[in-house]
């Protein structure tokens, strides 16, 4: 079990003489006995279990769970929690792999507050896009007063949704479909077993599991997105940095892009030589991560009527042509050749940035680029790999970089403009739920302390909403002519190069820079490795990963858009940064 596991499934301990990993295993065979007719593979088929065997015997397991917190929490010392004070009577969402172990009575809460509507036939659309942060208990309102979404407000009425595809990392399922109507058909991409094997499985009632392959095993599956189609012909398209479990939705700060479109009246012709535009990246995401032949299966047993039939719908069902932003996804495996390489990782964030006309330039036309990047956990980083994804990010052609000699991309110094986000120890300690509320912000001492660790790129992280940790991935950017440090509010010239010819005359944008928002931290792992030669570049790339990028006016919208404060904090010599498996709270779990 991975220490992100443990950071969110301290209530699963039975006591303090059994492994969370013994307890864990029970809790999850009494999940499988309860759902084992289920879980057959597809080929083998079989009728799935009804709603009301599997949700009879959920409610025994649930009983059994809250038996185990209570134990836990008298041990612990901690206080009661909302759902013993409340008493069996109350009902509330079920929460089986929650934080509770931060040590807030307000922990153990329903994710979805009480304040949301779930079935509000009056929820807003977003015709245009938006994003919010999400919602976390203990800082709503937010300092900086900025709207939020819960996931009540991303699902809508559900009593709408017709069809759902949705994609996370750590999963848990049981509580994610007590948000459904358990009628609805839904597909659930996740990580794959440790084999890495791609799968398709039956996993709830109307519920299909689908996983992609991992070669060996190792990587993740860490897209984050949702495709949520309603009964009226709507479709909600969601791009978002939070796991589908209550701790992410409740009591750490994420973020959330999302949009309505409307059906075509007529369907559009699917062009299958679309490389860029939205529907036609989504579509082969869907295709990377094993949705085609969960959405076969599941039209072929009890749901003939799906939205669509095959993911080349996606491109010719709905009304695209309000989506401005562009998708950035990573896909794993070796990707060989220009044509594929620039599909994914960081040369697609190259292209992205391209795309919108911001690209920084070189020689006499070349801009400031300053980068803040914003995440969760932190990489091994080389010098030459830093500056291989800074190209990609000034929208610098991948093959100038392999021009270069490997020795001279090795002796590169890292980019001063570069700013990595991530918190202090301090930080950490004192935000509202202390040491336990950062299991799932990952750094290891060994990177840190490594002879070439870019120490002196690293800056605080500290959320305009208060005393919150964030697992918000977010890059913002600011370009502006070398002559200035930084642009001001007024408009900026910024110059682009045609892709294939360095002498094209000067192109305007008036846009001060660009933003990402996504599941991809910081990482060799979620962006990929260049290597091979310019004629014959090779991107290797260990995760699945997806996010947006989308220009920015001004500093104003810069200045907003940004989750954490601006300008942040470098880290002076005093600091550390946090080290989860150092803290008393996770370090006692190493050995088990």
């Amino acid at each position: 079990m991975t220490l992100y596991q443990r950071a969110i499934a301290l209530s699963l301990q039975a006591h303090p003489d059994s492994t969370e990993e013994q307890d864990e295993a029970l809790f999850q065979e009494q999940i499988r006995q309860a759902t084992e007719a289920s879980k057959a593979d597809i080929p083998q088929g079989g009728p799935a279990p009804t709603t009301s065997t599997f949700l009879s015997e959920r409610a025994q397991l649930e009983k059994e769970r809250r038996e185990r917190q209570k134990k836990l929490r008298k041990v612990q010392d901690l206080p009661k929690s909302d759902e013993e004070e409340a008493g069996p009577s109350v009902k509330r969402q079920r929460v089986l792999s929650s934080a509770s172990g931060v040590g807030s009575p307000h922990a153990v809460t329903s994710a979805v507050h009480p304040s949301s509507k779930l079935n509000s036939s009056k929820a807003p659309f977003f015709w245009d896009g938006e994003w919010r942060p999400t919602a976390a208990l203990g800082v709503e309102p937010r300092r900086d007063g900025r709207p939020t979404f819960r996931l009540s407000e991303v699902l809508g009425n559900k009593g709408e949704i017709a069809f759902a595809i949705l994609s996370t990392f750590a999963l848990d399922l049981p509580w994610i479909y007590s948000l459904f109507d358990p009628s609805v058909p839904v597909i659930m991409v996740s990580q794959p077993d440790s084999s890495g094997k791609a799968s398709v499985k039956n996993a709830l009632p109307n519920w299909i599991k689908t996983t992609p392959f991992l070669k060996g095993g190792y990587g993740c599956m860490h897209m984050k997105f949702m495709l949520i189609f309603y009964k009226t012909g709507r479709l909600r398209v969601v791009v978002s940095t939070a796991n589908l479990i209550p701790y992410d939705w409740r009591d750490i700060e994420n973020a959330v892009w999302l949009q309505d479109l409307s059906p075509l009246s007529r369907h559009a012709t699917f062009d299958g030589q679309d490389n860029e535009s939205f529907p036609y990246v989504m579509k082969r995401v869907l295709d990377n991560v094993n949705v085609a032949p969960a959405l076969s299966v599941m039209l072929k047993q009890d749901h003939p009527n799906l939205p669509i039939r095959t993911t080349e719908d996606i491109c010719t069902r709905w009304d695209w042509t309000k989506v401005k932003v562009n998708l950035v996804p990573s896909i794993a495996g070796k990707h060989e050749g220009w044509p594929n390489v620039i599909l994914t990782g960081h040369a697609r964030l190259m292209k992205a940035v391209r795309n919108i006309g911001l690209q920084a330039g070189k020689g006499s036309r070349e801009k400031n680029l300053e980068l803040d990047y914003q995440g969760s956990s932190i990489g091994s980083y080389t010098t030459q790999w830093v500056n291989e994804f800074y190209h990609s990010a000034k929208g610098e052609s991948a093959e100038d970089w392999l021009d270069k000699s490997k020795s001279r991309r090795e002796k590169l110094p890292y980019p001063v403009q570069l700013k990595v986000l991530f918190p202090t120890l301090t930080t950490v300690q004192s935000s509202q739920h202390g040491e336990r509320g950062g299991g799932n912000l990952f750094c290891k001492r060994s990177q840190w302390e490594a002879r070439k660790f870019p120490r002196q790129l690293f800056h605080d992280s500290r959320s305009k909403a208060g005393n919150t940790l964030m697992h918000t991935k977010m890059i913002v950017s600011i370009i502006s002519p070398k002559s200035i440090k930084r642009p001001t509010p007024e408009v900026i010239n910024v110059d682009t190069e045609s892709e294939d010819d360095h002498n094209d005359p000067e192109v305007i944008n008036t846009n001060v820079g660009w933003a990402y928002l996504g599941s991809h931290n910081f990482t060799p792992s979620a962006w990929g490795t260049l290597s091979g030669s310019a004629f014959n570049p090779v991107m290797n790339i260990r995760n699945y990963e997806l996010g947006i990028v989308f220009p920015l006016k001004d500093m104003a919208e810069v200045n907003k858009l940004a989750c954490y404060e601006r300008p942040p904090r470098k880290y002076s010599p005093a600091d550390s940064p946090w080290i989860a498996d150092e803290s008393i709270y996770f370090r006692s779990h190493s050995s088990s």
